[in-house]
């Protein structure tokens, strides 16, 4: 029960830092003078890199702890 809590919890924490990052890669186009679609797509790379790094580290520390 416990590991299945940590694990939900992880996942909502990571998920909030990519949508922070993504807000201000958005926010940061805007400014720079970026149009709403380009301000969009930059947001959504943005989401995904952080995901993908999540991702990445995931795999990278599941070794050392199984």
């Amino acid at each position: 029960m416990r590991t299945a809590l940590a694990v939900l919890f992880t996942a909502a924490l990571v998920i909030l830092v990519a949508l922070l990052t993504a807000t201000a890669a958005g926010k940061l186009a805007r400014l720079d003078g970026a149009s709403y679609p380009a301000a969009l797509t930059r947001a959504a790379a943005a989401f995904a890199a952080v995901l993908t790094l999540a991702a990445a580290v995931t795999a990278a520390l599941t070794p050392l702890f199984i």
